[in-house]
């Protein structure tokens, strides 16, 4: 969790880049008023740009050219001498061409979509649409090699001169300026991985073998090179979505793309020895989720051989301030164009204005050495899994790499690894980096002990039972891969005046099938009617337990002492078994709130405390599933992956004094659904049954949310046990258009809103035996019934996006309206980083 963080704490650095020739200005027309998406290129190369919205451009090439060439069709073509290397502030004027294309009259502003030359020529790049020349072959092998650069940007003299880069002047010695942007820049870290990918078109399977990896001062720091992977997922420009930073952008070579793009044939020329049609391509609308560029098409197999595109500034998209991306075919016979380079630049920045700083992320692969229809690997090759690092891969020796990269470092990138080894011997740098690890993992790092002091972020908490709530805890901690760790914690409420505690120690017994065995002890108090499906990690909490403000009483809290131990295995990735055995009691930590069951064994018929031995069973399946790390605790590197989950329960009378025998069988399913340009679809599914009598501590209660904040799986307007079952079934469905509607909207469009709509529903049944056990006459149990008839329902409308970090949901109920103290509306807030 520490990685993102790493990232921004390491932003003092520097090296540098010299171009031959760069250019910097403006295209208006000749009343002044600027022209967007003009093509620009050094003439006689294929090396160009597109204006901006504003009629701005900046090009930069490492060859030394002569002339400009600008055009746009409706305008005459201008080849302008360029004087010097360094060529800044101009401004170009272009005049109306009075005999352009006769058929039809091209001009800035939308563009037909009938009698365009363009648009003919995108009809038969999709009649002849190739998603990889590799389809083409039964077999193929390749290598690739991706470098990752992060980069502090926009660097002046009143950045360097503020205080927090005192003593750490001498990063600022040389500075490099972009050739996408024109702004200067500091590279800060470095990433190369080296790989060999095979495929198979028959088997209809692929593999990508890790033959190296280093980056600049952290080495097998695997969550780092997992999030990075994660950060730039792999795209194709022919699919109809390009999904980058998990938003899907509409591609220019899609089929939608005639609703989303207007195009224009600006010029044609050779590429090596092909010729090629060039067409500019930029958004009909604004904010929606799209690209301006131009690309290259061959004439005869309309293979795109060069393509750029560059995320427009008005595109609902936080955090990001420009993303461009260049891509490179390779012609390999007369028809076939495999991907050469790909090159992704992205502008990471609270703001998008012009001068606001930001950090680039720059990702380069160069796919080389294709063998084809070579069937060298067999189907095990490509089933068998790798489970553990292969710690050399991790440590190659810096000949391997001269010899083995696929494009040489340039200097400032041969630069970054001895300057990351120098600020880490810095002190002021060591403690910057700290403070801002902690501020993200929410863990303070005592490093001469190997502990972390933490969650900082548990510290207070409030509920009815024990007031004000302060929490102190801590782990050990040498690295991200350990294979044993012991987490504990003490919490005192200073209005009940008791002491809680919890500890739990992990061992990772076996890497290869990720065997780990678990135990701990946890005595506290806890709000166990928030969650369907109980975890076996003593150290979780729920979130309705303790918050610090909530729509009404929060008293039906329970004591629980619970010791347990577990056992669990990865036969196959993400695939986790798990088998637990609990002991614990329950028992009610309020004076309001009764947990108390008929008895018959008890002096008075009634008992009060629960006590329960449990084995449990369970099974998780998390197909397509990253993880960071090899050690005993690992987190997930992606959030895009369907979960199913199932876990049975198995409670067991007279076993060390335990009151029931039941058993209680649960099942979920989660799926993040990629629906295009409307949005993201989030379902998910939860459904059980207990068979036995149990009392209500054993019970399923429909989980409730008593507070103003928005929690996964629970329902806002629901009270803690105002619905409990033994038998159940939820459904929660949540959809983000992703700024689609408000965009459509002309005074809300510049706002960058976001609609998020939600449906929830539960249903539910409990026996007239469940029901008799758990009447006692006690004037504070719990009213038990459950929605057997009608589901219950309720509904939301949110606005998210709001500052970009907030999201507001206005919550509706849809029935059950007569129930004691029932909310017929409700408000919830959450803070959602996104971008």
């Amino acid at each position: 969790m520490k990685i993102k963080l790493t990232l921004i704490s390491i932003l003092f650095c520097a090296i540098s880049l010299v171009a031959q020739t760069k250019v910097k200005g403006i295209i208006t027309d000749i009343d002044n008023i600027p022209i967007p998406y003009c093509s620009i290129q050094f003439n006689g190369s294929t090396e160009g740009t597109t204006s901006n919205e504003n009629g701005g451009f900046y090009l930069e090439s490492k060859e030394d050219w002569k002339e400009l060439k600008i055009s746009f069709i409706g305008f005459k073509t201008l080849i302008i001498p360029l004087a010097a290397k360094i060529n800044y502030n101009l401004k170009f004027t272009l005049e109306e061409e009075t005999d352009a294309l006769k058929e039809i009259i091209i001009v800035t502003g939308k563009q037909p979509k009938k009698n365009n030359p363009a648009i003919d020529i995108l009809r038969k790049i999709w009649a002849q649409k190739r998603k990889n020349g590799l389809s083409h072959f039964n077999q193929y092998q390749y290598k690739k090699y991706t470098k990752v650069e992060f980069d502090l940007n926009t660097i002046d003299k009143k950045l360097q001169q503020k205080k927090i880069f005192k003593g750490l002047e001498f990063v600022f010695k040389d500075i490099d300026t972009s050739s996408v942007t024109g702004k200067t820049f500091l590279p800060v870290f470095l990433n190369e991985g080296l790989s060999e990918v095979y495929g198979d078109n028959i088997l209809k399977k692929e593999k990508e073998v890790l033959i190296a990896n280093q980056n600049s001062g952290f080495n097998k720091d695997q969550q780092l090179i997992n999030y990075i992977d994660d950060l730039y997922s792999e795209y194709n420009i022919y699919d109809n979505y390009l999904k980058i930073f998990d938003k899907s952008f509409v591609s220019p070579l899609s089929k939608t793309g005639i609703n989303n793009y207007n195009y224009v044939l600006a010029d044609s020329t050779y590429i090596g020895k092909k010729w090629c049609y060039n067409i500019i391509y930029y958004p009909r609308r604004k904010n929606e989720l799209t690209f301006k560029g131009n690309f290259w098409v061959n004439d005869s197999t309309f293979a795109v051989k060069e393509i750029n595109l560059q995320v427009v500034k008005n595109a609902n998209i936080n955090w990001v301030k420009d993303v461009y991306i260049e891509q490179e075919f390779e012609l390999l016979n007369d028809s076939i164009f495999v991907l050469k380079r790909d090159y992704l630049l992205s502008d990471f920045a609270l703001s998008k204005k012009d001068k606001s700083r930001g950090v680039y992320g720059k990702k380069t692969t160069i796919y080389k050495d294709y063998v084809f229809n070579k069937p060298l690997k067999d189907e095990r090759f490509y089933d068998k899994k790798v489970f553990t690092a292969n710690e050399d891969s991790y440590s190659k020796p810096k000949e391997f790499w001269n010899e083995n990269r696929l494009e040489e470092l340039n200097e400032n990138e041969k630069g970054i690894y001895k300057l990351i080894d120098t600020l880490k011997t810095v002190k002021k740098f060591k403690n910057i980096n700290k403070a801002v690890q902690t501020a993200y993992s929410g863990y303070f790092e005592i490093d001469a002990l190997n502990i972390d002091y933490g969650p900082i972020f548990s510290t207070f908490g409030f509920n009815d039972v024990e007031g004000l709530r302060v929490r102190v805890g801590g782990r050990t901690y040498k690295s991200t891969n350990d294979l044993f760790r012991l987490e504990a914690y003490t919490a005192y409420g200073f209005k009940d005046k008791n002491l809680k505690y919890g500890f739990q120690a992990k061992w990772l017994v076996n890497k290869k099938n990720r065997f780990i065995i678990t135990g701990g002890k946890k005595n506290d108090i806890e709000q166990i009617g928030a969650t369907l499906t109980a975890t076996t990690d003593v150290l979780g909490r729920s979130d309705g337990s303790s918050s610090l403000i909530g729509t009404g009483t929060n008293d039906k809290l329970t004591k629980i002492n619970i010791t347990t131990l577990t056992g669990e295995i990865e036969p196959t990735p993400n695939l986790i078994l798990k088998l637990s055995a609990n002991y614990k009691t329950l028992s009610s930590a309020s004076d309001t709130f009764s947990l108390d069951y008929n008895d018959a064994d008890a002096t008075t018929g009634i008992s009060s405390k629960i006590r329960q031995l449990e084995t449990v069973f369970s099974a998780g399946y998390y197909p397509k599933r990253k993880m960071s790390g090899f050690g005993v605790q690992r987190d997930a590197a992606n959030t895009d992956f369907t979960q199913y989950f199932t876990q049975i329960t198995r409670g067991s009378k007279n076993i060390f004094d335990s009151d029931f025998n039941y058993t209680k069988v649960q099942f979920s399913f989660f799926k993040l659904w990629e629906i295009g340009g409307l949005g993201r679809l989030k379902t998910s599914l939860e459904t059980g049954k207990t068979f036995g009598e149990v009392p209500l501590g054993l019970l399923s209660v429909a989980p409730g949310n008593q507070t103003y904040f928005i929690f996964n799986n629970t329902f806002n307007l629901l009270n803690f046990y105002e619905f409990t079952t033994d038998k159940y079934a939820s459904f929660h469905l949540e959809h983000n258009f992703n700024g689609r509607i408000f965009s459509r909207i002309p005074l809300l469009k510049k706002t960058k809103l976001r609609t998020v709509i939600g449906f929830k529903t539960f249903i539910g049944n409990i026996s007239d035996k469940n029901i008799a056990l758990n009447t006692t006459g006690n004037s504070n149990e719990i009213l038990l019934r459950a929605p057997s008839k009608d589901p219950y329902y309720e509904y939301s409308v949110g606005v998210a996006n709001i500052f970009k970090i907030l999201r507001v949901d206005f919550n509706f109920r849809g029935n059950y309206l007569d129930n004691p103290e029932a909310r017929k509306f409700g408000i919830t807030a959450g803070l959602r980083f996104n971008f």
